[in-house]
């Protein structure tokens, strides 16, 4: 396997990622985020469209970038959304 290709791939992987994590963030209501006691939906989604943006732009190359804002989107998917997900209404 080419080195070239599992650098594209896990490129690839990342963007999707931040993608989902950012669509993900859209879906929610801003009311969610205060009852979660969570950072607020424009925050976050600020965050996560600065990450795809961000992976986008800077393409393949690996730096401290990258690092924080794919931790930024694996924070969101690990942490935020199972808490505003766990809300009902009622």
């Amino acid at each position: 396997m080419p080195v070239s290709f599992t650098i594209e791939f896990s490129v690839l992987l990342v963007v999707s990622l931040a993608l989902l994590a950012v669509v993900t963030s859209l879906l929610f209501s801003p009311d969610r985020y205060r009852a979660g006691d969570k950072l607020t939906k424009p925050t976050w989604v600020a965050i996560l469209g600065l990450s795809v943006v961000a992976h986008l732009v800077l393409g393949g190359s690996i730096g401290i970038i990258h690092l924080a804002f794919t931790i930024a989107a694996l924070v969101f998917l690990a942490d935020a959304r199972p808490a505003l997900t766990s809300l009902t209404r009622r």
